[in-house]
């Protein structure tokens, strides 16, 4: 039986991709074979992350990228295509965290904020990365929504916005490319071991580690984790997957 992770000949872009689950993903695609591209606004971060991917023998380019600005995400795919040929998988990884305050007393820089990244900026890097993908004709994206697509919570209304708008935005993607070759889907992470989950308890270990022991599984999850379900629903294995968001939260989303 052939490895369905194989990703050899393939090119794969990853954005946030210097730390947490886009790290995650940008190693395992790199690990499976593909041309990997590690994008980020951190520049030297993602640098230094690419250097040692490389340094392990692996095809890798680093690109800074505030995917929040459409200039820069269109220069992001164009070079893609430039150092590698071509655009086989995508994981639309970069997101922000919402200040915790009330909805009424959130302000419009806060909401642009976090919509700009969260959501205009998937919808940046879907458009360009579509249009080097139907060119193609064939191609994989995966945008990374949240548990907090499925539910509300108190406090973080532009981000939980942000993830709604993530999911309907994947399932009219897909609709639209499905016939061109080109398969979108999202991820629902939950509760993972990333800074981005210590924001919401604003770095209060104490309080991460009770959160983390409510989580039906008994813990958070690894980056890890969310980089196989990406490279799965990238992968000829999920070939008849489209337009659908997968949780993978340890059962956080059906506990009672």
């Amino acid at each position: 039986m052939s490895n369905i992770l194989d990703f050899s000949g393939k090119v794969a872009l990853v954005t946030g991709a210097a730390a947490g689950m886009g790290l995650a993903t940008a190693q395992a695609f790199a690990k499976a074979g593909a041309d990997v591209v590690l994008a980020d606004f951190k520049e030297e971060a993602v640098k230094a992350e690419a250097d040692k991917l490389v340094a392990a023998g692996h095809r890798a380019l680093a690109v800074r990228c505030d995917v929040s600005d459409d200039a820069q995400v269109a220069a992001m795919v164009e070079r893609t295509a430039a150092e590698f040929g071509r655009l086989d998988a995508a994981f639309n990884n970069a997101g922000v965290m919402a200040k915790v305050v009330p909805t009424a007393e959130s302000t419009r820089e806060e909401w642009d904020r976090v919509i700009g990244v969260n959501l205009r900026g998937v919808w940046s890097c879907l458009k360009y990365e579509l249009q080097q993908m139907e060119r193609q004709g064939s191609g994989a994206i995966v945008n990374n929504a949240s548990v907090g697509a499925l539910t509300g919570n108190p406090g973080i209304g532009s981000y939980i916005a942000s993830k709604h708008g993530v999911v309907g935005l994947t399932r009219t993607a897909a609709l639209e490319y499905v016939k061109r070759g080109i398969r979108v889907n999202a991820v629902n992470p939950g509760l993972i071991d990333t800074q981005i989950a210590r924001d919401v308890v604003s770095g209060d270990e104490q309080a991460y580690g009770e959160i983390a022991k409510q989580v039906p599984i008994g813990r958070a999850g690894r980056p890890e984790e969310i980089a196989e379900a990406v490279l799965w629903l990238c992968s000829p294995g999920a070939s008849y997957i489209v337009g659908q968001d997968l949780t993978v939260d340890g059962g956080m989303t059906i506990a009672p």
